[in-house]
């Protein structure tokens, strides 16, 4: 969740046909071509899309990338609410890329003409992301992916895991302040349970996608109904103790089998690293790469971060 959470408190190649995206209106994810550099954070990485729109974190959707013996399964990065691939992957991104993956990051779930993604419908959205792992699987002849989701992304890509037939094709889930179970907004949905006319009155000022992933909003129960994992893949969430968007922060958890669940203070107490920079953390960042790729796992580097750290980027973000 990014810029309207917080008010609240293809070109690449043919989409294979497949359940994810065989509804009836299913428009394909966009995908970004144009190779952009690292950046620091949500802010530095705004600045540069104004002026390259179509930027893609360093060496991702290389369409012609083969995996490897030591990296078989490619990895699909999905951003969060009012964001894109750049915005919330231009950093980890270009790390997974030298630590030899093949790497591929949608624009998914935006409105058409609008400048940024993640702000409309999640279930339409969570087939798009299955769209595109048939386009990865098809270009690389990969049978699987792992999957990385930042906040709305960790939900969209475990709900096609577990609800649209794609548990088959991926290895790995990592979900970086996932909202597994929602978040209160700042107290907002406590208040809109008791009156629902307040989430369309919040769809007003916010997106349609952060208003479905409020703590038991219908798609968040659909996505835990019948229990928040499926057999064969991997997941693990990594979250703060300190999420400025989803309290309590122990839904960020996941209660099935299969599920790790890390909190970032429980590795580095004095990394007060919440909801919105966490993809810009780099202790967070070398956590993720050590997941993915464990043969090769570097110990990150505990350092102090203040509280409230990257607030202030993305919102000034949201003006360019």
């Amino acid at each position: 969740m990014a810029l309207t959470a917080v008010v609240l408190a293809t070109a690449a190649g043919t989409i294979e046909s497949g359940s994810a995206a065989a509804s009836p209106g299913y428009t394909p994810a966009a995908v970004p071509l144009v190779s952009g550099p690292p950046q620091s954070d949500h802010l530095a990485a705004a600045k540069y899309l104004k002026d390259h729109p179509n930027a893609a974190p360093q060496g991702t959707n290389d369409f012609g990338c083969k995996p490897s013996a030591a990296h078989p399964r490619p990895i699909v990065l999905a951003h969060g609410t009012d964001s894109s691939a750049y915005s919330d992957y231009s950093a980890i991104g270009p790390k997974l890329v030298q630590a030899g993956f093949c790497v591929f990051a949608p624009n998914y779930g935006g409105k058409a003409g609008g400048k940024t993604y993640g702000t409309e419908d999640v279930w339409a959205s969570s087939a798009q992301i299955g769209g595109f792992v048939d386009q990865v699987l098809a270009a690389t002849g990969a049978t699987q992916v792992d999957m990385v989701g930042f906040s709305q992304g960790a939900s969209v890509t475990r709900y096609y895991i577990n609800k649209l037939g794609g548990a088959s094709k991926v290895g790995q889930w990592v979900g970086i302040a996932s909202p597994s179970y929602g978040g209160i907004m700042y107290g907002l949905v406590t208040v809109a349970q008791a009156a629902p006319i307040v989430f369309k009155l919040a769809e007003l000022a916010s997106s349609t996608a952060a208003i479905q992933q409020a703590a038991g909003s219908p798609f968040i129960t659909e996505l835990n109904s019948g229990g928040d994992t499926v057999p064969g893949v991997r997941y693990t969430t990594i979250g703060s103790k300190v999420d400025e968007m989803i309290q309590p922060n122990d839904n960020i958890a996941l209660r099935g089998a299969g599920a790790t669940n890390l909190v970032l203070q429980n590795l580095c107490a004095d990394d007060l690293t919440g909801h919105f920079h966490m993809v810009y953390d780099p202790f967070v960042q070398q956590v993720v790469v050590n997941l993915l790729d464990p043969d090769h796992a570097v110990a990150p580097t505990c350092v102090p971060v203040a509280l409230y750290t990257g607030i202030a980027e993305v919102v000034e973000a949201a003006h360019f």
